[in-house]
């Protein structure tokens, strides 16, 4: 085991050396934020011309609220436990691991963390583009468009909702908080405390079900991806203090 993880600290250093030389890694997060966001504007202006009434919106909106709240969290799960760093994608693994050793974020403004932080987003750009081009093609229309498209908004939002797990939160965030809008502190404080637990980050309703599928797939973080970056000394990411 000793000899494992020996290993993957080296592997982990040379992902984290090549991330904050090769620049091209660097720009990834700047281009998937302005692919996201570019394109969550183009598919509202689209979806927003169709008419499904208030009831309808509002149920689409809370399915997309549950499945955006799951999908994220899952993804969340799947990168806490991914390892793969001599993969070409190995300095971005290598980097989102970071967050659980510097969890505290840089303060900035509801927008930019919003537009910034969905830069981590990658998967996110594929459903967008594939949605734009269903809707314009008139595959994707009335709830399902609906859906997707709170579905992707959701999924930035959600970052937020993170971010402000990490850092001084306003009143009405710790408000939405309590009432179950969004991720309570007090409640995602135990995915960092405590192993391979609670990886839902809109309002983890959906963690009951990812805690189940967590025991099942994985072994947990401390021991393994935790212990990667142990002897790592280099920057952390520049979104954290």
């Amino acid at each position: 085991m000793t000899e494992i993880i020996t290993e993957k600290q080296r592997q982990f250093n040379n992902a984290m050396e090549k991330f904050e030389k090769q620049r091209g890694y660097l720009w990834v997060g700047h281009i998937v934020s302005f692919i996201n966001v570019g394109f969550q504007i183009i598919l509202t202006v689209l979806v927003f011309q169709q008419s499904i009434g208030l009831l309808r919106q509002v149920l689409t909106f809370a399915v997309a609220y549950i499945i955006a709240d799951f999908v994220n969290g899952l993804v969340h799960m799947y990168m806490d436990n991914n390892d793969d760093y001599e993969s070409f994608a190995g300095p971005l693994i290598a980097s989102f691991h970071l967050h659980h050793r510097r969890p505290l974020y840089k303060q900035k403004s509801i927008f930019a963390v919003y537009y910034y932080e969905t830069g981590s987003k990658i998967w996110l750009v594929f459903i967008l583009m594939a949605a734009v081009a269903g809707v314009l093609q008139g595959i994707v229309t009335g709830v399902a468009a609906y859906v997707l498209l709170y579905f992707c908004i959701l999924s930035s939002v959600a970052e937020v909702s993170h971010y402000f797990c990490h850092t001084p939160q306003p009143k009405f965030v710790r408000l939405l908080g309590k009432a179950g809008v969004l991720l309570s502190i007090h409640y995602h404080t135990r995915h960092h405390t405590e192993d391979n637990v609670r990886y839902a980050f809109l309002n983890a309703m959906t963690d009951p079900l990812l805690n189940i599928m967590a025991k099942i797939m994985y072994s947990g973080y401390k021991n393994t991806t935790d212990m990667h970056y142990a002897c790592y000394i280099g920057k952390d990411t520049e979104n954290r203090i």
